[in-house]
């Protein structure tokens, strides 16, 4: 019987949090030992005089009651929570002050943009006309769909199919106005090789109310899950790092930490780093080639991995809730050469700092190898010299920004795999073969491991990108094992 069956998981990330809460709702006893000591892994925030900045979270799908994905953050115990649902998915202001808002409400949208590009109709009508038939249909609820209910994406195949093959900077390509020429490829967290698909996906939910940002962000989400673990009666471990998982006649059994105490168990799942697991853990004798060819050539750099965060002591009531600044000349930041900022204001989520005050956080992409090479003096340089050449852009197109910044905090790829434990600080990158949808459903690298039993892996590294991913991996993997061993599946509800 499953009563008498003991998982250990191997941190406490939403994918690790996820597997435990599901494993206790069906009888396992389980453990996650965690190596930091809050959970979340990469979904987290830190707190910094009163006001708090966010690691993870965008946007969130599952907001709507009506959302397969929502009756998983319930039954997680992080849902129902207060949300936020702002107006705006993003805005493009040139250098000149011109702007494009995409606008969640789609017939303001549309309005917005024939106002900017008269001439360019019948893209606009096509690019919102496919947004609003997405409303009707959530892509990924199909990662929570029976074989059965899979039928409900066919009559949208055509349309993914299309908007998937055409990415943001070739949709753009089709406008005759120059700016939003430019601007189309921004729209999508100024990502403009991302398939058209996955924007009109953010798009759509957002106008239906799917998509939202919970309030408190991603640690107080984070820490509601695990609550509600600990609730069903799991332990989490703090600060305890997993230095081996021990296996016997190629069974895992049970994992070592790195003070010396062995802990048995009848299944190890791992939400931990995907790299550490297989080549640390495990000392890469479960492997493919595939594998090792995917960690053997990480990117060399990566979008949004450096975070650099301000305190504001003054509201930001006008501007969207991201923003994409053109600069009149380029700029280096930890040496890349930028010519735009990627802005959030967390104008929307008063939470999260004092009252009449801002947090206010611009992403970057960075090199981890960059950052790794400098000596402690000039690292802490370097964070001092990047955040100075933001303030100056910022100062330029908010003027006042300067004196009024209170909290000033860089996060670095170096910062985040130091308290995370993700290789090089970095998201899973791209699978070969695999394209973003793929990552966004779970199409992944190492749920499991060649010629290795009794073990699983769940998260980013194994499966693919975002927080429902995770999460619906932990709740198969328990679902998996449940039919392994001839019971009922089952869940409750916080």
């Amino acid at each position: 019987m499953t009563a008498n069956k003991h998982l250990i998981i191997i941190g406490a990330g939403i994918g690790g949090l996820s597997a435990g809460c599901y494993a206790q709702m069906n009888g396992y006893r389980s453990r996650i030992f965690e190596r930091h000591s809050l959970p979340g892994g990469v979904c987290t925030g830190w707190k910094r005089k009163g006001y708090t900045f966010d690691g993870c979270m965008h946007h969130l799908v599952g907001c709507s009651p009506a959302a397969r994905t929502h009756r998983m953050w319930r039954e997680l115990g992080a849902m129902p929570r207060p949300v936020h649902f702002p107006e705006d998915l993003i805005g493009i202001e040139n250098t000149q002050g011109k702007r494009f808002i995409v606008y969640t409400d789609l017939d303001r949208l549309e309005a917005h943009m024939r106002a900017l590009a008269p001439a360019d109709g019948k893209v606009i009508r096509e690019f919102v006309s496919a947004a609003r038939r997405l409303t009707r249909f959530s892509v990924m609820d199909m990662l929570l769909a029976t074989p059965w209910k899979m039928v409900e994406a066919l009559p949208y195949m055509g349309l993914m199919g299309k908007w998937g093959k055409r990415t943001l900077e070739q949709l753009g390509g089709r406008f005759t106005d120059p700016f939003l020429r430019r601007a189309m490829g921004m729209i999508q967290y100024d990502f403009p090789d991302m398939p058209a698909l996955i924007a009109l996906m953010f798009l759509a939910g957002c106008a239906s109310g799917n998509f939202g940002w919970p309030a408190g962000g991603s640690l107080a989400f984070a820490s509601a899950i695990a609550e509600r673990y600990v609730a069903l009666g799991g332990e989490i471990t703090y600060r305890a790092p997993v230095e081996t998982i021990m296996v016997e006649e190629d069974t895992a059994v049970g994992v070592r930490l790195s003070d010396g105490s062995e802990h048995r168990a009848d299944v190890v799942i791992s939400n931990a780093d995907g790299r550490t697991t297989i080549f640390d853990m495990l000392e890469g004798r479960y492997t493919t080639p595939l594998i090792h060819a995917f960690y053997d050539n990480p990117p060399q750099q990566q979008e949004m991995a450096l975070h650099v965060s301000f305190g504001l002591a003054r509201g930001f009531p006008d501007e969207p809730h991201m923003l994409v600044l053109w600069l009149p000349e380029p700029v280096e930041i930890a040496g890349q050469h930028c010519d735009r900022l990627d802005i959030e204001f967390f104008n929307f989520a008063p939470e999260m700092a004092p009252a009449g005050k801002t947090a206010v956080q611009v992403v970057a992409p960075a090199s981890y190898d960059d950052w790794q090479a400098l000596s402690p003096a000039a690292y802490r340089a370097e964070k001092a010299r990047v955040a100075e050449t933001i303030t100056t852009c910022l100062e330029r197109r908010f003027p006042g920004f300067a004196a009024q910044v209170e909290v000033t905090d860089v996060a670095t790829p170096l910062t985040t795999e130091r308290f995370t434990g993700s290789f090089k600080g970095y998201q899973a990158w791209g699978i070969p073969g695999q394209t973003m949808l793929h990552a966004l459903m779970g199409k992944g690298l190492s749920k499991t491991l060649p010629g290795l039993t009794n073990f699983h892996m769940v998260g980013q590294w194994a499966g693919g990108l975002g927080l429902p991913n995770v999460a619906a991996m932990g709740r198969k993997v328990i679902a998996d094992l449940c039919k392994r061993d001839g019971q009922r599946f089952t869940t409750t509800q916080a």
